[in-house]
């Protein structure tokens, strides 16, 4: 299983879109070595977790076809991770020859912003070549080669957001964005036979202490994480653990998580790295 990390920022990009602060400003002095767009995941090339408004940039930048991707896991539906409007350009004059219907999963919220985003501008003739799945916690799927699990994600009360573990029968994969310390059952994976050897954590605050983290996690979080994981028996011995989707505000350098590697054993996600499991 190959899983590249196309996007790694959280909402407002690094540096943050309309942001003029001292790291935003710094960042953008050191250059494109050191930016970070949203959020997106892809494995094996044809399954995206999440789908930022960013897709399309990633799949020039990366040299792949959005036309390749088969499934998207959403995890919930803020436009960071899932912008719907793209969705309206598979088919009709606008595309062709990219065979299978794209299935995307998701809870009813995303489900609903699908809806309201294509409500406009979808054609009968692209409405065909997209089937829309709605999902709850605590669910096993299939989707082609994958085996799919949920969990819960803990990132507000407005909608279910979702964590995902993927398998592909050889490898597992473990998905905890947007989330804060989850409030799930991780037993739930050891019941359905998970062994994993790649976790990705939600690190919005990297190693900042003393805010907040109602929705989104540290990597003292991260840690609490791995314990649990490691408790409940489902992490290979060879198990990597990234973090992954920083805020502007907590100063991603690349040399500043070099240091918070180093501590805490852990992998810095950036754009356009790739681990095979």
């Amino acid at each position: 299983m190959k899983v590249k990390y196309l996007g790694t920022a959280a909402a407002e990009g690094v540096p943050a879109m309309f942001c003029k602060c001292p790291v935003c400003e710094n960042i953008r002095r050191l250059g494109e070595s050191e930016y970070r767009t949203r959020s997106q995941v892809l494995i094996d090339g044809c399954l995206s977790v999440d789908f930022p408004p960013e897709a399309y940039a990633h799949s020039l930048k990366f040299n792949f076809s959005c036309g390749d991707i088969k499934y998207i896991l959403a995890t919930h539906s803020h436009m960071d991770h899932f912008y719907a409007h793209d969705f309206i350009l598979r088919g009709y004059r606008y595309a062709s020859g990219f065979g299978s219907p794209l299935n995307i999963y998701g809870n009813s919220e995303v489900n609903a912003v699908f809806n309201e985003c294509t409500a406009r501008e979808l054609k009968p003739e692209v409405s065909a070549n997209i089937v829309m799945h709605q999902i709850k916690p605590y669910q096993r799927f299939t989707a082609d080669k994958y085996t799919v699990l949920t969990l819960p994600a803990n990132h507000g009360t407005k909608e279910e957001a979702l964590l995902y573990y993927i398998s592909d029968g050889t490898s597992g994969y473990l998905h905890v964005y947007d989330t804060g310390l989850p409030d799930c059952d991780f037993n739930f994976l050891k019941a359905n036979g998970a062994k994993i050897k790649l976790v990705s954590l939600d690190c919005t605050y990297a190693d900042r202490t003393g805010i907040p983290r109602r929705r989104h996690m540290s990597v003292q979080d991260g840690m609490e994480v791995k314990k649990r994981l490691v408790d409940a028996g489902v992490c290979a011995d060879e198990c990597k653990f990234v973090i992954t989707h920083f805020s502007h505000n907590c100063n991603p350098l690349t040399s500043r998580l070099a240091a918070i590697e180093r501590e805490y054993g852990v992998i810095a996600a950036y754009d356009g790295m790739e681990i095979e499991i």
